[in-house]
């Protein structure tokens, strides 16, 4: 079985969108990061040396290749990262081997049976 990790680097009122939404296309899980602090094309607004701009969270999903393209896919569409910038990006990383994953393989593979 091969894995993807999908990164989501996103506006903290975004993440348990982010996270129902990857359930609902097929991730058994993730990991979230919170106070992450990011800079697009414009630099953040500060007032007094502190920065105005909301906080960030990196949500981290070990899903099963198959269902990779579709979670990213069904994220970007349900937070409109391209509609609005600024909100966020993911993108999705192969990984090369796993360990830990004994308790969820056995999901995994029979919700993606019919899949490969």
């Amino acid at each position: 079985m091969k894995f993807k990790l999908i990164v989501a680097l996103v506006t903290d009122d975004l993440t348990d969108r982010v996270v129902q939404t990857a359930r609902e296309a097929g991730a058994t899980g993730c990991t979230v990061i919170t106070n992450a602090r990011g800079e697009g094309l414009k630099p953040a607004k500060t007032f007094l040396g502190l920065t105005v701009e909301g906080l960030r969270d990196v949500v981290l999903l070990l899903v099963e290749q198959h269902l990779s393209r579709r979670i990213l896919e069904t994220i970007e569409r349900t937070c409109q990262f391209d509609e609005d910038p600024g909100q966020g990006i993911a993108f999705q990383l192969d990984i090369e081997d796993a360990v830990g994953l004994a308790s969820q393989r056995a999901t995994i593979e029979s919700e993606i049976e019919d899949q490969i």
